[in-house]
């Protein structure tokens, strides 16, 4: 995730505005009983959403304000405010920001570490899960949830939209985000427009918008005029929120549920963020994951290979050196030209452009490797693609499988529900399974299976 600097004068509101002149957004629907308005930090609610708040609120509708963290970490250099200190005052700039625009609205607090909360989703998961249904037991039909946008390059926010989305789609509430970030480090052709939505403000709700962000002076003002306490939201930062509209992105829950992610959406994402959105080249975390996969596979000689999902070839690379031949596939193009190009000299590997189960190869496979892939496909085309391995592996070869556990708001299931499907299939038998917090790895053979050692002849 491509980082970026607030103290940036970053993108001007005046090429937002003109970007918004000559575009016609659908208007986002304002058919709701409940808004849930959820935010990463204070002040995240009245910069995304309080227009929308205020509407609700005139309009007879209930409004509720969830916030993750207290702020604590805004101002980590100030010499005049401690954490506690930023944690009260912004607690209370929340409260007197959200009474100006929705009075009769309910102020939750999670308290859940502010910079940390992609640590804290099982927390989050939890709190939101609890107020969801306390909302859904009124009887209430009509939900709005509204959280920060996943790819406003800021860890706080992607965590708090997974979360929020995941649980939102779970209770068939509508779901929305709006990006805050985004406007500062981001161009137009950043924004996914043709999922944008539109709330045109009237004057009052603008007055009463401009006037709830004013009361978040701890990061529209100086702390105090010492190193360290310099105001968070430069003038150029907040004019972004002083627009007569705010915007949302629609999210793909709903269609993501029932549908699979296509090459589009995978083209779409790596042009938002970059030839290695997901720390493929720098994280140990991927390094030391792949490393285990590699460790798990429970021959030295892989045989004929087939990798499902390959996507910039670091682990098709390694898979390589132990291989007869690897066809490795992907659905992106931005994937599979890097893939190609880091394996150009490889013979023994061909990168093919495809998706499964529709693009699905010809031959039968000694190793198949199932990784990272599975929950971008609903679970009709997981049932197909499961099928299609099945049909494809040697008999005596093994099938690898590897997700992350943690719920994404876009995708159709989560790691554990690829998982239970896998173990599903009446054929196969697990021979080596690894469980972490983060991801799941796990080995099939046919049955009856063997393990190591009784491949090694020790037993």
């Amino acid at each position: 995730m491509t980082g970026f600097s607030h103290l940036e004068a970053g993108t001007s509101e005046a090429l937002w505005r003109a970007e918004l002149s000559r575009r016609r957004l659908r208007p986002l629907d304002t058919s709701f009983d409940v808004l849930i308005v959820v935010a990463a930090h204070p002040d995240d609610e009245t910069l995304g959403a309080s227009g929308l708040m205020r509407r609700a609120a005139r309009s007879g509708g209930r409004v509720i304000v969830a916030v993750a963290s207290d702020g604590e970490a805004s101002h980590p250099g100030s010499p005049t405010h401690d954490a506690a200190a930023l944690a009260r005052r912004r607690r209370e700039e929340v409260r007197r920001a959200v009474a100006h625009v929705a009075p009769d609205a309910e102020v939750l607090f999670f308290g859940l570490p502010d910079g940390r909360l992609a640590s804290a989703k099982a927390s989050l998961a939890n709190h939101l899960t609890a107020m969801f249904d306390r909302v859904r037991a009124t009887s209430a039909r009509r939900v709005l949830v509204a959280a920060p946008w996943a790819q406003d390059r800021h860890g706080d926010h992607r965590a708090v939209a997974e979360t929020s989305g995941d649980v939102a789609g779970r209770r068939r509430f509508r779901y929305v985000e709006y990006p805050i970030w985004a406007w500062h480090w981001g161009v137009p052709d950043d924004l996914p427009w043709e999922r944008m939505v539109a709330l045109a403000l009237t004057d009052e709700e603008q007055r009463a918008k401009r006037h709830a962000l004013a009361v978040h002076s701890s990061q529209t003002e100086p702390l105090s005029d010492q190193p360290g306490d310099e105001p968070l939201l430069h003038e150029g930062m907040q004019a972004h929120f002083h627009r007569p509209v705010e915007l949302f992105v629609e999210a793909e829950v709903a269609q993501a549920r029932g549908q699979s992610l296509d090459a589009a959406w995978f083209d779409d994402f790596y042009r938002r963020n970059g030839a290695d959105p997901w720390g493929f080249e720098t994280r140990w975390y991927e390094e030391r994951k792949r490393a285990l996969l590699l460790a798990a596979l429970p021959t030295a000689e892989l045989g004929d290979v087939l990798e499902i999902g390959c996507a910039s070839g670091l682990l098709t690379r390694d898979l390589s050196r132990r291989a007869r031949h690897v066809l490795a596939m992907d659905a992106a193009t931005t994937a599979v030209e890097t893939a190609r190009r880091r394996l150009g000299g490889e013979t023994r590997v061909t990168v093919r452009q495809g998706s499964v189960p529709a693009d699905w190869p010809t031959g039968r496979f000694d190793t198949i490797v199932f990784s990272e892939v599975g929950y971008y496909l609903a679970p009709d085309d997981l049932r197909r693609t499961l099928a299609l391995i099945e049909a494809s592996l040697s008999a005596d070869g093994c099938v690898v499988a590897c997700h992350w556990r943690h719920p994404v708001a876009a995708y159709p299931q989560t790691g554990d529900d690829v998982h239970d499907a896998l173990r599903a299939v009446a054929a196969w038998e697990v021979v080596a399974s690894h469980v972490e917090r983060d991801f799941i790895l796990d080995v099939f053979t046919r049955r009856p299976a063997r393990s190591v050692a009784e491949r090694e002849g020790l037993l």
